[in-house]
């Protein structure tokens, strides 16, 4: 799940070298996040149908191969073509991560444990947030950015290769479900409804904050990079605390609501930093407890919801959604960002989060009446 969003996290993270080096607009480097997420949208139903069909070996081996070269190729971009291009096939290995891990937990993962197991998973996504804005940031100031790239371009590679001589092979395809265990059109609807400005909202506080904290703040290229580790460990926490809160699929339905209401809270507190900059880094920590630990809990549903043979599919129609939003979201704000209208920005994320927690909410009121 890490390496699969490593290019997104560095490509934020290491933003203020990138417009630097490669002479960048904001509005510029929020097109990598879009055209990574327009691919990983598109591909994600095709690539949930593969994963059904191939299993989670083979589906990981080549989620891996495709981060590394990936990383690769945006280590080595001399302009802004080639890293577009780079971060489209950054699109397939996004596209491939929550089905093809999903798909793992719902073949083998006893049904108590799910919730717990899901949450490690995707608190991988956090804990690559928070390598890239400690370590790999502090390596881009000796090294330049380029170095960082390929380090974890040579790790994911070593990964796919761990996976190909370490795990078990796949197992044959079960017989399909019958049509009253698949998982229902309605709930699959919600899920991918919320994740949509759920996704704009993430992705412009993940693209832009290391940005904003440089010529807003006036904070070091190293210090604003620690902001998205800062994200990343409070993202851990709060997606691990999201498994013991969801024990039942009742009560996890109710999570997304509770946890978009505290993602409007944290993000008013990046317009008032403006003027009190230390306040940024209580909103990067709220972000990453409230806002990131509610994909976690959407994968969840899938789950309980999902049987295993449709795992992969199901969970990629959810992540297209989330995807979708990841793709729309920074280009608007990149277009605050160039006019120097940072309050705009973070006020246009704030009402993502509100549309997405209406929408759960309504969610929820529906399901109850």
């Amino acid at each position: 799940m890490g390496l699969s969003m490593m290019h997104f996290f560095l490509l934020g993270a290491l933003g203020p070298r990138l417009v630097e080096s490669l002479s960048l607009s904001p509005t510029l480097l929020g097109l990598t996040t879009t055209v990574s997420c327009a691919v990983a949208t598109l591909v994600s139903p095709l690539s949930g149908r593969m994963v059904d069909q191939a299993g989670p070996k083979r589906s990981l081996v080549v989620l891996m191969t495709t981060a590394a070269a990936a990383l690769l190729l945006i280590g080595v971009a001399p302009g802004p073509v080639v890293l577009l291009a780079s971060v489209a096939l950054g699109g397939l290995a996004q596209a491939l991560a929550n089905p093809a891990t999903n798909k793992a937990i719902a073949a083998d993962a006893p049904v108590e444990r799910r919730a717990l197991i899901t949450s490690v998973k995707q608190s991988g996504v956090q804990l690559a947030a928070l390598i890239v804005g400690l370590p790999l940031a502090w390596l881009s100031a000796a090294a330049g950015w380029r170095a960082a790239m390929w380090v974890m371009a040579a790790v994911a590679a070593g990964a796919a290769l761990w996976v190909t001589l370490a795990l078990p092979g796949d197992r044959p395809e079960q017989a399909p479900a019958s049509r009253t265990r698949l998982l229902p059109r309605g709930t699959v609807v919600w899920l991918l409804a919320f994740s949509v400005p759920l996704g704009a909202g993430i992705a412009c506080v993940n693209t832009y904050i290391a940005l904003f904290a440089t010529e807003k703040l006036g904070l070091g290229n190293t210090e604003a990079a620690a902001l998205v580790a800062v994200i990343g460990g409070a993202g851990i926490i709060g997606r691990m605390a999201c498994s013991r809160a969801a024990r039942s699929p009742r009560r996890t339905r109710q999570l997304p609501a509770l946890l978009l209401a505290g993602s409007v809270a944290a993000t008013l507190l990046l317009v008032f930093a403006a003027q009190l900059s230390p306040l940024i880094w209580c909103a990067a920590a709220a972000i990453g407890l409230c806002a990131v630990s509610v994909n976690a809990v959407t994968m969840m549903l899938v789950l309980h919801h999902s049987p295993p043979e449709r795992a992969g599919r199901d969970s990629a129609m959810v992540s297209a959604g989330f995807f979708a939003g990841f793709a729309l979201g920074p280009p608007f704000f990149g277009l605050l960002a160039t006019s120097g209208d940072w309050t705009a920005g973070w006020l246009l994320v704030a009402s993502e989060f509100t549309a997405a927690a209406l929408l759960a909410t309504t969610w929820v009121l529906r399901d109850h009446a």
